[in-house]
């Protein structure tokens, strides 16, 4: 499918339109500009389909456009942007502002977000004449540079792929991580990591998945593309096809989307979330907030509620949650025996949530620090993590465990895991885990690894065959991990070379420091009693 009439590579388009405003904020900022834009332009040549559509059945577009502002459900979203000349396109009432550009920029989106409810909150987030310590955030000049890049490209249905934002909104993090920006320490998940997290949980149609730390919703996506790719094969995975469903451009499929679901703290990312999931079209609902504090899913009775299938990259090792927050929990998502993991990483608080979130058949994939898989394993003594991590092994809940490459992720060269949870293991597996390390199928990039195609193939079906090879994948029983005083880290028990003797730095490192901090809230619970009996100072 061409990416554009011109064709211009989209990354190309993507970059020309960021480097038309350099300068006039920083790099993490630009896509506060750009993406609504883009999801403007989207959202007008989309328009000028269908009135294209209902012209060829009414003669011309001046009918069209009447019949459109007088019954806006003859289409998917109603602009209230009429040109002068009903024959050009409905963008050219943006492209051709030439006084007050960001005002009228503002005024035209407010208005679109009034005229469609579904769009409030999202397409009129941003003030395109805000201004700080009386200096415009973003000129004229430079806004009109700006629109005059996104015009380049038309976004119609039959231009683009449907994930225009979601690949926009990627390119241009990655981006800004090359260049070391603020946005280098936003965490963006690996396109590759995100497929293989999809396939491998085969999401059925029809079925509820749920992300917790949904950021722009790429990974709620990424199972619908493996849902709908296995859906239309000759012989899906699971042998079994839902009702009827509508699919990215209004065209019947023979099977029921997904229902997604997802949660973001950001309001400026959940923003982007609802544009992801608007332009593909797909069915769900994103809500704003602290998961973790205040999950927004809840059933009838005030529970939390669960889904089929869960995926989520949280942030890594947050130290923000205290004990208390796990104490007073009302959802029963922290039982006894796991609970609160330590303050220096809520990594298996959050699969807690996780767990918690998942049906009785349910299953999670969710990437986690690689530090989450061993630390406290052979430490002397009691080690809050580890306890959680025993729990969900003698629970039988860890299917899987893949090690990655590292410097896939562009806020931290450190590999990463992804865990894979079960609540229905099939009995072959049960009393056992899959261990895959990774760690060499990649290929160098600049500035960062990625793994080819071939790769993302391989890794899925060795986890979804639950098969073992050789310096890549091992079946362990639960015997072997407590032998190891459950430490599951793939590099522990399968070494992918015969001179590789010795763990990964970024593991050992990540171990020193939860030990140093739990040995600093011993001290200072010491130091508490200590005052309490009047000894020391």
């Amino acid at each position: 499918m061409p990416t554009s009439t011109n064709n211009k590579p989209l990354e190309s388009w993507i970059w020309d339109a960021a480097c038309s405003i350099r300068g006039a904020k920083d790099a993490p900022k630009y896509k506060d500009y750009i993406l609504p834009l883009i999801f403007t332009k989207r959202l007008c040549d989309v328009f000028d389909d269908e009135l294209n559509r209902i012209a060829a059945e009414v003669g011309s577009r001046k009918k069209a456009f009447q019949l459109a502002r007088a019954d806006h459900k003859l289409v998917r979203f109603y602009l209230p942007l009429v040109p002068d000349d009903p024959e050009q396109p409905v963008w050219t009432v943006i492209r051709k502002l030439s006084d007050r550009i960001g005002e009228g920029v503002t005024t035209h989106m407010r208005a679109i977000a009034r005229a469609n409810p579904l769009l409030q909150g999202i397409i009129d987030r941003v003030d395109f004449n805000a201004t700080t310590h009386g200096q415009r955030d973003l000129d004229d000049d430079r806004l009109s540079n700006l629109i005059e890049a996104i015009s380049t490209k038309r976004l119609g249905l039959d231009d683009v792929e449907a994930d225009i934002i979601g690949k926009s909104y990627e390119y241009l993090i990655r981006k800004f991580a090359e260049g070391g920006g603020q946005s280098a320490g936003e965490f963006y998940t690996p396109p590759e990591v995100g497929t293989i997290m999809s396939r491998v949980l085969q999401p059925e149609p029809g079925m509820e998945i749920y992300d917790p730390t949904c950021g722009s919703g790429g990974l709620l996506i990424k199972c619908e593309i493996a849902m709908e790719e296995a859906a239309a094969s000759p012989s899906p995975p699971s042998g079994k096809l839902a009702g009827e469903g509508v699919g990215v451009r209004g065209q019947s499929k023979p099977f029921a989307p997904l229902k997604l679901y997802g949660q973001e703290y950001i309001a400026e990312t959940w923003a982007m979330a609802n544009m992801n999931m608007i332009i593909h079209d797909m069915e769900g609902q994103i809500e704003i907030g602290d998961t973790f504090k205040n999950p927004k899913f809840r059933d009838r009775r005030g529970k939390l509620r669960t889904f089929d299938r869960v995926v989520a990259n949280p942030m890594w090792n947050q130290d923000w949650f205290t004990e208390a927050d796990y104490d007073n929990d009302e959802l029963d998502r922290f039982p006894a025996g796991a609970g609160f993991p330590g303050k220096s990483s809520a990594d298996w608080g959050w699969v807690q949530h996780i767990h918690a979130s998942m049906n009785p058949t349910g299953r999670a994939a969710v990437v986690l620090d690689t530090g989450a898989a061993s630390r406290g394993s052979g430490n002397a003594g009691t080690n809050k993590e580890k306890t959680v991590r025993q729990w969900f092994v003698d629970h039988d809940l860890i299917e899987s465990v893949l090690y990655l490459p590292e410097n896939l992720f562009y806020n931290t060269t450190a590999p990463g895991i992804v865990l894979f949870l079960n609540k229905a293991k099939p009995k072959e597996r049960q009393g056992k885990v899959l261990l895959v390390n990774a760690s060499q199928v990649f290929q160098k990039g600049d500035p960062k690894n990625f793994i080819p195609d071939a790769g993302i193939q391989r890794i899925a079906n060795t986890i979804i065959r639950w098969k073992q090879e050789e310096k890549l994948s091992r079946i362990v029983d639960h015997a072997e991990l407590k032998k190891n005083d459950y430490n599951i880290s793939p590099s522990r028990y399968i070494h992918t070379s015969d001179a590789e003797t010795y763990r990964p730095i970024a593991e050992i490192v990540g171990e020193l420091r939860v030990i140093e901090a739990e040995a600093k809230e011993t001290d200072q619970a010491l130091d508490r009693i200590l005052k309490q009996l009047g000894i020391g100072a």
